[in-house]
């Protein structure tokens, strides 16, 4: 069983939430992108473009000229898989709007929260002065669950007063055009400031690997070179009309 004053300690530790691991990568990101565009413009069998020796320089020359031309469909065969925990399912509910990610989150169903509950404390409510109405709140929602689940009403009634604060782990997999898209649209200032955190370690995990993905795994006023948001941060001017 959780102790309870590690926990609410836990919820407070927000820069140590969400804690992201890369688990899966392609073993040549760069070539296997390569491979595809040049297979678009070759007679040649793929299998024979693969096994030549190309420099790194050839291969990005080429994969960022297709790239600027729009042609994305190149880069949806590099797979990359992540695991996630200590994210609030506000978070998650956000997360899995994405379509073409794919996802195995811990089942409120069939997992019954044994002992407190982690959860996540905005730093809105810790700078309103507001921490410890918040956690007394939690705790007594904790209570009621434990209750619930002694009385015998199985873990996917009992859920029912379970908040979006509280945390949840999943694996989450995408290709490479979606990642970018998700930087893309979760990096800008007007996401909310946890799926922020959550990308930009997705982000700053693949680039490791992949230092010329930097360029691409950016909010989409970067890319674009102006704001199409209605409420802009003033990093790029607006787009009119």
């Amino acid at each position: 069983m959780k102790d309870s004053k590690n926990v609410t300690q836990m919820s407070k530790r927000n820069n140590e939430f969400p804690v992201v691991h890369l688990i899966s990568e392609p073993n040549n990101a760069l070539k296997t992108i390569y491979l595809a565009c040049r297979t678009c413009y070759s007679a040649d069998y793929p299998v024979n473009i693969w096994e030549k020796d190309i420099s790194q320089e050839a291969m990005l020359k080429l994969v960022k000229k297709v790239l600027q031309s729009g042609h994305h469909s190149t880069i949806e065969h590099c797979q990359y898989v992540f695991t996630i925990s200590g994210v609030s399912r506000a978070c998650t509910h956000q997360l899995v709007r994405h379509r073409h990610m794919s996802f195995s989150q811990k089942s409120q169903r069939y997992v019954t929260e044994e002992g407190p509950f982690e959860y996540i404390t905005p730093s809105t409510i810790i700078n309103a002065g507001l921490t410890e109405d918040y956690d007394k709140m939690m705790q007594d929602i904790s209570a009621f669950y434990g209750k619930m689940i002694e009385k015998g009403i199985p873990a996917e009634d009992a859920r029912f007063v379970l908040p979006n604060a509280t945390t949840s782990t999943l694996v989450a997999s995408l290709n490479l055009r979606e990642m970018i898209h998700l930087a893309n649209l979760r990096l800008c200032v007007n996401a909310q400031h946890e799926i922020r955190k959550l990308v930009d370690k997705m982000c700053k995990l693949i680039v490791e690997n992949e230092p010329w993905l930097k360029e691409y795994l950016v909010p989409k006023c970067e890319k674009n070179g102006f704001c199409d948001e209605i409420k802009s941060c003033g990093r790029h001017p607006q787009k009119k009309g």
